[in-house]
């Protein structure tokens, strides 16, 4: 190891819900554990579709790093720009080597607002925005609200992507809204997705098909946004069953990019050799690495075929935190991650159902007296005050 390189005995790399909630458990475990990341201020990310739906302000999301910092942990406030899993070091981007004996990765997700041509031109401009962009998301609300007549266009990308519902979420809060304003019926709206179905499990799937209908919603399903044009205000959308084009002038546009692991992580050895997203490579159930079994993963970053939202983060960490604490003692694996997810999809201002699932696809509600699979106002109440209580009290705490 290099004379300037220092040595921690578990390293997690990356301090965003994943990172936070499994040194939190670490350290409740009485475990010395080293952060990198370089983060300012810790985000609480689902709050932001609704502040894109006037529901709820900027300043709720965010609170200082510092304060979410598990106590007695050495974070290191740099990025990390490689990993070299031979050596068992890290190095940031300042030069420096950090070697370990466990490292955890979960550095977050990669947005790509250039790989769709002149989608960065429009998000500059005034009619367009997305709610995956943190000084974006009220710039939504500014454009729901001013808007009383003429197109809105909302938009999903293929491929997996943090909280694949934001794209639905922001669609039906929007119409909402222009619906107590009496806009709704001088309002075009077009909700483009890639997917042959609103969701994965029918149930639900018949839900949204419900509440798009409900507001007038022009669903073109197998389709993609291929190309912005920002001056003539026009979308080129691409049927991937027909393959025909066809061409959109909008008055406002919601555009969620594709999404990958970050660049430097993707072309590491640490990659899955079957993903053209750079995914980390690990087992789906022990969410260890397939190939370096001194290193897990967890969170957006991850290879495992579920739903890249918190809630799967929720019930990986405690998995990841518990295998490799058997690897310490040359144990076996204890702990078997189940794909679980969820989607709190907003239906209204004042609606929600809430989808959970695993990976075999089976609906598994965390409340079976509760029928989540229709919109409910209860369930709203958890999604605007429950989660974000739950998030900054219980998950960052180790405690979930």
């Amino acid at each position: 190891m290099p004379a300037h390189a220092l040595r921690h005995e578990i390293v997690v790399l990356g301090g965003g819900s994943a990172g936070i909630s499994v040194a939190a458990r670490l350290r409740r475990r009485g475990r010395e554990v080293c952060v990198i990341d370089p983060a300012v201020t810790h985000y609480y990310q689902p709050l932001w579709t609704l502040v894109g739906g006037g529901c709820a302000g900027m300043g709720e999301s965010g609170r200082p790093q510092a304060s979410v910092m598990p106590k007695g942990t050495d974070w290191i406030r740099r990025a990390a720009e490689g990993i070299d899993p031979y050596q068992r070091q890290v190095t940031l981007d300042d030069g420096t080597v950090i070697g370990y004996r466990r490292l955890v990765v979960c550095p977050g997700i990669q947005i790509h607002w250039d790989a769709i041509p002149g989608m960065r031109e429009a998000l500059a401009g005034p009619r367009a925005s997305s709610n995956y962009a943190r000084e974006l998301a009220p710039k939504t609300w500014e454009l729901i609200r001013n808007m009383r007549s003429g197109t809105a266009v909302f938009t999903m990308p293929s491929g997996p992507v943090k909280c694949a519902g934001a794209a639905q979420k922001i669609a039906y809060l929007a119409c909402d809204h222009w619906r107590r304003v009496g806009a709704l019926q001088d309002i075009r709206v077009v909700l483009i997705m890639p997917t042959p179905a609103m969701f994965g499990l029918a149930a639900f799937a018949a839900e949204l098909e419900r509440t798009a209908a409900g507001y007038g919603i022009e669903v073109h399903l197998n389709s993609e946004l291929v190309q912005v044009d920002p001056d003539g205000r026009r979308v080129t959308v691409v049927d991937n069953t027909t393959g025909t084009a066809d061409s959109i002038t909008y008055d406002m546009l919601h555009v969620v990019a594709p999404q990958s692991a970050p660049d430097w992580l993707g072309s590491s050895s640490l990659s899955d050799p079957d993903s053209t997203a750079g995914w980390v490579d690990v087992d789906r159930y022990t969410l260890q690495h397939n190939r370096f079994p001194e290193i897990f993963a967890l969170g957006d970053v991850s290879s495992t075929p579920n739903a890249k939202t918190g809630a799967a983060v929720r019930k990986q960490a405690p998995v990841v935190v518990d295998n490799l604490l058997a690897t310490l003692r040359s144990r076996p694996l204890p702990a078997r991650y189940n794909g679980y997810g969820s989607c709190p999809l907003t239906t209204s201002r004042k609606t929600m159902l809430l989808a959970e699932f695993d990976y075999s696809g089976t609906h598994t509600p965390s409340f079976p007296l509760i029928d989540t699979t229709r919109s409910r106002r209860d369930m709203w109440y958890l999604k605007r005050y429950g989660l974000p209580f739950f998030y900054w009290n219980l998950m960052l705490r180790g405690r979930a």
